[in-house]
């Protein structure tokens, strides 16, 4: 009889994937579904310059992102629900959760030209998980027992990710309705606009007096803070799908200057974060001998990088700005060039057969920064 031995070839490979493929999902970070935003948007801002090919490739990758993150999200939350209510109340990473919800409308948005429903459906299951986000995590941290100290104690870059995600109902609601000519659809985008633009300003004073007032060390200067420029963009994005509406409503007229006023004002702010926030990451890594590594967060910035680009070409447009389109149609390649560094960075850290124990979501969720 053939007797059940294992090779060394499956030692090394077989049980070590299946522990290591549950070691993932244990340790999934709220902010996994970075990944699909950057690859989604960067496949939006290729579109926009005509390379069709890039763009169905990204999509297909984002495709295949979110759903794999769904599955592990699931089996995540329930094999670890302690751990995910942890990760839910602790302020220094619970805002990573927003991930989910513009991930879920990245994705959608590059649907909608050939399969508005899928856009739909999406922006559908987005929203439970946006009213979870600010009605359920928000007014526990406010209101629950303050294990980590105060919330704004720990306030961070991935807190703008809220924002993100409000704008992002925002930019599919003005998509759909601009597509599908659904007036109320219009009203709620610009309502999620507004509610958007609020909670940026607010968020800025928040995490900025932070920033001024604590000593910051090269751990705590993550790539996160790449959002605040990240959250400008998309609410310029979302400014554009508002302005594009068609001008029939009372909202959309009493509005309209407005928005168009504010959007290019938002769209300069954001221009003028990127040098800041290269300086950032020259002092961190540069300066300060901060090893270059994978880590979740660098997804916050390429994100932000593909935003910037779609926000500057659609806007650009629509204004008659050609120097802001061509900022936008520029940046597209670098948010490209940095997707496949921050891939390269990805793939060889997932073929290291010894992971770090403590990943950097664990290390911000214990240190608090």
């Amino acid at each position: 009889m053939a007797t059940a031995k294992l090779t060394e070839s499956e030692k090394d490979t077989g049980y070590p994937l299946a522990e290591r493929l549950t070691t993932a999902v244990r340790k999934l970070p709220p902010g996994a579904f970075a990944f699909v935003m950057a690859t989604g948007i960067v496949a939006a801002a290729f579109s926009l310059v005509g390379q069709s090919t890039i763009t169905m490739v990204l999509l297909v990758i984002a495709v295949g992102g979110l759903i794999a993150l769904l599955i592990a999200l699931g089996w995540r939350m329930i094999r670890h629900w302690d751990l995910v209510h942890a990760d839910s109340r602790n302020p220094a990473i619970a805002f990573g959760y927003a991930t989910i919800v513009a991930a879920l409308n990245v994705v959608g948005a590059l649907f909608f030209s050939f399969a508005p429903l899928v856009t739909i459906v999406l922006l559908c299951l987005s929203f439970p998980f946006w009213l979870l986000l600010t009605y359920g995590i928000a007014a526990a941290m406010m209101l629950g027992p303050q294990h980590h100290g105060p919330p704004a104690a720990k306030a961070n870059g991935s807190w703008f990710i809220w924002v993100v995600a409000t704008q992002s109902l925002s930019v599919v609601t003005g998509i759909i309705d601009h597509g599908l000519n659904i007036n109320l659809l219009g009203v709620i985008a610009v309502g999620m606009w507004s509610i958007g633009v609020v909670l940026y300003i607010i968020l800025t004073v928040i995490i900025t007096l932070r920033l001024m007032t604590t000593t910051q060390d090269a751990f705590g200067v993550r790539p996160t803070y790449w959002v605040y420029m990240g959250a400008t963009a998309i609410t310029v994005y979302a400014g554009w799908s508002i302005l594009s509406l068609l001008g029939d409503l009372p909202i959309m007229k009493a509005t309209h200057d407005f928005i168009s006023g504010f959007t290019f004002m938002l769209w300069a702010f954001g221009v003028w974060w990127i040098p800041i926030l290269v300086i950032f990451g020259i002092w961190r890594h540069a300066v300060k001998r901060y090893p270059i590594r994978y880590e979740t967060e660098l997804w916050s910035m390429v994100f932000p990088l593909g935003m910037f680009s779609v926000a500057s070409i659609h806007i650009g447009e629509l204004l008659g700005l050609p120097v802001v389109h061509d900022m936008g149609v520029i940046c597209t390649w670098i948010a490209g060039a940095a997707w496949l560094v921050v891939t390269g960075l990805m793939l060889w850290s997932a073929a290291q057969k010894n992971p770090p124990e403590q990943t950097t979501t664990e290390k911000i969720a214990h240190s608090g920064l």
